[in-house]
C-alpha cells in the first residue's frame, strides 16, 4: 500500500470516528431525562422531552383504572399548592400510598400531564419498639371492647398479602402463634423493607369487621 492511499485510509477512518461520536452524542442527548423540580415541570411543560421529575404523593390524589396509575406528587420543601398530575402505565409497587417520594420518568403533554414510563419509589424506614405493643392473638382477644381505641399491635407481614395503596387491605399480620390474622388498612408511604415475613409495629385501631385501620406502620427495632 502506497503512502497515497494510506493517508487516504487514515482520513476516512477519521470521518467515520468523527460521525459515530456525533451519532452518539446525538443519540445520548435525546435519550437521558432532564431533571426538573415540580415547579419547573408544571410552568415549563418541555412537551415532548424527556424528564425525570421527584415528588412526594399528595393525599388521596391516586386512583387505578386497569393498569394505569393516575396521582399528582407536590414539592414537599417547596409550594404544596403547586402540584403535578402524573399518569403511569404501569403495575405500582406495595410501597406506593400517600406521600410516598415518587421519582417519575417520562414526557409531558400538551395537558401538562407527566406521562410517566418509569416509577420508582422511596420511603425511609421508620423503626418501633414493639414491647408495649399488643400482639395479634392478643388484640383478636379483646373483641369488642377495644373496637375504635387507638392500640399499638406488632406482627408479621403474611406472605403474598402485600399490595400498593388503594388496592383494597394493604397487607395482613399474623403472629407465631398462628391464632388468627388481621387485614390492614393504610393508604400511607411504606418503606421497601416492609416485605412478606417483616415485623411490623402498627399504630391504629380495630374495626367492627375484624380489620386494622393503620396511622403509622413501623419496622420492628
Amino acid at each position: 500500500m502506497n503512502a497515497k492511499m494510506k493517508k487516504r485510509m487514515i482520513a476516512v477512518s477519521g470521518v467515520i470516528i468523527i460521525v459515530l461520536i456525533l451519532v452518539l452524542a446525538f443519540v445520548g442527548g435525546n435519550t437521558a431525562a432532564q431533571t426538573l423540580s415540580v415547579a419547573e415541570a408544571a410552568e415549563n411543560p418541555q412537551a415532548g422531552q424527556k424528564v425525570q421529575v421527584s415528588g412526594n404523593v399528595v393525599q388521596d390524589s391516586f386512583s387505578t383504572a386497569g393498569d394505569t396509575l393516575t396521582f399528582k406528587i407536590y414539592d414537599p420543601e417547596g409550594d404544596p399548592a403547586t402540584q403535578l398530575e402524573v399518569v403511569y402505565d404501569g403495575a405500582a409497587s406495595s410501597t406506593f400510598g400517600n406521600d410516598v417520594t415518587a421519582i417519575c420518568t417520562g414526557k409531558i403533554d400538551d395537558a401538562g400531564v407527566l406521562q410517566c414510563s418509569e416509577l420508582v419509589t422511596k420511603c425511609p424506614s421508620k423503626y418501633e419498639n414493639a414491647d408495649s405493643a399488643l400482639t395479634v392473638e392478643q388484640l383478636l382477644g379483646y373483641g369488642a371492647d377495644v373496637y375504635g381505641k387507638m392500640v399499638k399491635v406488632a406482627g408479621t407481614v403474611k406472605d403474598g398479602t402485600l399490595k400498593p395503596a388503594g388496592e383494597g387491605d394493604r397487607f395482613v399480620i399474623v403472629d407465631e402463634s398462628g391464632a388468627g390474622e388481621i387485614p390492614v388498612a393504610f393508604d400511607g408511604a411504606l418503606s421497601d423493607e416492609v416485605t412478606d415475613g417483616a415485623t411490623v409495629v402498627l399504630t391504629g385501631s380495630l374495626n367492627d369487621d375484624g380489620s386494622f385501620a393503620a396511622t403509622d406502620v413501623a419496622l420492628e427495632g
